[in-house]
Parts: C-alpha cells; sequence; structure tokens
C-alpha cells in the first residue's frame, strides 16, 4: 500500500526525476514524496541509485529531467546562492562519513558552525560539546579522524550533520560494515532524534535491521524504478519478485 503525503505536508517531493550516466539509466522518472517528521528507508542492490537519489536531492548532482522539491522549492530552477540557503536545512551524512582528515573530532563538527553562524568562539564550543554529548562522543573531542572506529566516525558524522540544526537528514548507509551492537547504538540514536526533533529523514540502506528499527515507509529501487513503496511490514506481501528475493537473502535464506 502506498502511502501518499498531502501536497503541503511534504518535505521533500520528487516528480518525473530521471538520472543517467553514459548509457547506464540509474533513476526513470521517480515520483516520491517525503512527510515532514516521516522517516523514509530506500532500499535497493549496490548500484541501483540509492546514494545518487541522495546526491540529487542536496543538489550534488543535477537530474536529466523531473523536478526536486524541498520545503516547497524546487532547486532545480534556483540559483546556487538560494540552492546553498536550502543546504543549510538539510544535515548529509556521507557514507564514509567523510570527515576532514586534518581537523580533530572538534574542529570537524565546529566547521559549518565556523562557515554559516557568527556564533562567538565560547558559544561554537559549547554547541559542539553539546552535539558530541549527543552522539556519546564527547570524551573524544581531541581525537584525529584515524583514531576513530568506523561507528565512532559515523557518530561525528552525525554530530557535524546536526550542526544547523536541520529540518531534513539524508543518511547514506549510516550502519553499513558497523558491528551488531554498534549498529543498534546508530539505530537508537536515529529514532531519538527523530522523535525529539520531529525531522524528515531519508535514510539509504541495505540493512533490515535498520529498516525494522527506524522506517516510517520503506520505499525499493530496481533497475532505476520504483518497485515498492509501503510500511515496512507490508514489504513481504508486495508480490514484486525483486523484492521478495531481497528480503530471502536479507534474512539467509536459500
Amino acid at each position: 500500500m502506498n502511502i501518499e503525503a498531502k501536497a503541503d505536508d511534504s518535505a521533500i517531493r520528487l516528480q518525473g526525476l530521471s538520472k543517467s550516466f553514459a548509457s547506464q539509466h540509474v533513476l526513470d522518472s521517480i515520483d516520491l514524496r517525503v512527510r515532514r517528521g516521516e522517516t523514509l528507508t530506500v532500499l535497493g542492490r549496490s548500484g541501483s541509485g540509492k546514494s545518487v537519489l541522495l546526491k540529487l536531492i542536496i543538489g550534488l548532482q543535477k537530474p536529466d529531467a523531473g523536478s526536486i522539491e524541498v520545503d516547497g522549492q524546487d532547486i532545480t530552477r534556483i540559483s546556487l546562492t538560494e540552492l546553498n540557503n536550502i543546504r543549510k536545512t538539510i544535515g548529509f551524512l556521507f557514507q564514509q562519513a567523510a570527515l576532514y582528515d586534518s581537523l580533530t573530532v572538534e574542529e570537524n563538527v565546529a566547521f559549518p558552525l565556523r562557515r554559516h553562524t557568527t556564533l562567538r568562539t565560547a558559544e561554537r564550543t559549547d554547541r559542539v560539546r553539546e552535539l558530541l554529548a549527543r552522539v556519546g562522543m564527547e570524551a573524544e573531542v581531541r581525537k584525529m579522524p584515524a583514531q576513530l572506529s568506523g561507528g565512532m566516525k559515523k557518530r561525528v558524522g552525525l554530530a557535524r550533520s546536526l550542526a544547523l540544526d536541520p529540518k531534513i537528514m539524508l543518511l547514506d548507509e549510516p550502519t553499513a560494515g558497523l558491528d551488531p551492537i554498534t549498529t543498534a547504538e546508530i539505530n537508537e540514536l536515529i529514532q531519538d532524534l527523530q522523535q525529539e526533533r520531529q525531522m524528515s529523514f531519508v535514510v539509504v540502506t541495505h540493512d533490515m535491521l535498520t529498516v525494522n528499527a527506524v522506517a516510517n515507509r520503506v520505499v525499493m529501487l530496481y533497475k532505476g524504478r520504483l518497485v515498492f513503496d509501503g510500511a515496512p511490514g507490508e514489504m513481504k506481501d508486495s508480490g514484486h519478485p525483486f523484492v521478495s528475493k531481497f528480503l530471502r537473502e536479507a534474512e539467509g535464506r536459500d
């Protein structure tokens, strides 16, 4: 069962979105809405366009066709200055956290505050410590990224993405490569943030544990198209062969 958002309740709205690289059609006429305060997870096999979808939403790549509305503004039809203003309302967690290797944990989280706010040094320091405490990394402020585990890097990246109080969070494989305990902790953190701040989350993942833990709604990409849109519990009854195969493999069945 599709879950449609009302037009005035859409944090993100994609219409006819298409993207190709040379002869490879990655996304083909995608129509999708994300409600305000909703956590949407995006599933699909590797190379199915999940990460491309996020990069299009934040304007890091341009679509070949279609529109991308963020908070009611079509980002395909605005200036770079206007786009950068919209980007300030979006937190983006890259797949590998994308921390600056030459900066400490504290400096990484402070980076967007230095660049986009007029906070004084003491105010900025307080804000950074607050963000790091929220993700359980307050004791690691002086460490360099090379000294952090994969899960710790994800936490710091998440803290940095929250620095400007975004309305929307885009998370690219937030639990990829993490052990089960750290995965559960990251999932719990996503749940808590969504409940506390009522932000809209789009979470790209291949992990059904993450889907079941955080998702209000799931979409699945296959050969550039959306082949499922509904609640996590409805996937098993979708009837689409790829959805069924994905679930079998995710559950470790033959």
